[in-house]
C-alpha cells in the first residue's frame, strides 16, 4: 500500500506567503481571489498585507474549457472586481495550482475587465503537474499528490486552513498529458 504524503501546515504556508509578498505590494497593487479556496486565501492575504485597493473575487465557471461537457455548477457566484484593472499590478490568488486550466480561465476573465500592467500568480500549494505553460510566481509549497487523489483546502468554523487529500472521481483526467 503506497504511503500518503505528509501535508504541510496550511497556516504556516499563509505566513510564508505574506513574507514573500510584503516587499512586492505597493500603491498600484490589487488582489483577485479565485472562488472558492483562492478567495478564502485572498481574503486573508489582502487583510494581512493591507492592500489599499478593495479585494476582487472571480468565479471562472463560465470560462472553463470543460464548461460544455461538465455544465454549470449550482454554486456559481458572480465575479466582483471593484477597481479598475487597467494598468494595475494584480496578484491572482488560488489555493492549489494543478493543471493550469483554472488559471487560464481566470486570466481570460480578468482581461474582459481590462488590461493589467502585470499579473502574478499566488498559490498556497503547487501540485507541479501542469497541462498548460503556467507557473506560480509565489507558492507556499510544492506538494506531490498520489495519482487518483486531489489536494483540497478546507476552512474550519474559526477560519483556519487545512489541506486534505480526497479520492478523485475523474481519475482519468488526473493523468498528465500523454500518459497511458
Amino acid at each position: 500500500m503506497p504511503t500518503l504524503p505528509v501535508l504541510p501546515d496550511a497556516e504556516q504556508l499563509v505566513d510564508q506567503l505574506v513574507e514573500q509578498l510584503r516587499p512586492r505590494v505597493h500603491a498600484n497593487t490589487a488582489m483577485v481571489g479565485i472562488v472558492t479556496g483562492g478567495a478564502w486565501l485572498a481574503e486573508r492575504l489582502h487583510k494581512r498585507l493591507a492592500i489599499s485597493a478593495p479585494l476582487g473575487l472571480i468565479d471562472i465557471s463560465f470560462y472553463r474549457d470543460d464548461y460544455s461537457s461538465s455544465g454549470l455548477k449550482a454554486s456559481v457566484k458572480p465575479s466582483h472586481i471593484p477597481f479598475d484593472v487597467n494598468g494595475r499590478d494584480l496578484l491572482l490568488v488560488d489555493d492549489v495550482l494543478y493543471t493550469g486550466r483554472t488559471t487560464r480561465a481566470a486570466l481570460n476573465e480578468l482581461f474582459d475587465y481590462g488590461r493589467p500592467r502585470s499579473v502574478q500568480l499566488v498559490v498556497l500549494a503547487d501540485r507541479d503537474e501542469r497541462q498548460l505553460p503556467i507557473a506560480a510566481q509565489f507558492a507556499g509549497a510544492v506538494i506531490q499528490v498520489p495519482l487518483g487523489q486531489s489536494l483540497e483546502l478546507h476552512r474550519d468554523a474559526q477560519g483556519r486552513f487545512e489541506f486534505a487529500l480526497q479520492a478523485r472521481i475523474d481519475v482519468g483526467n488526473s493523468q498528465p498529458a500523454g500518459a497511458p
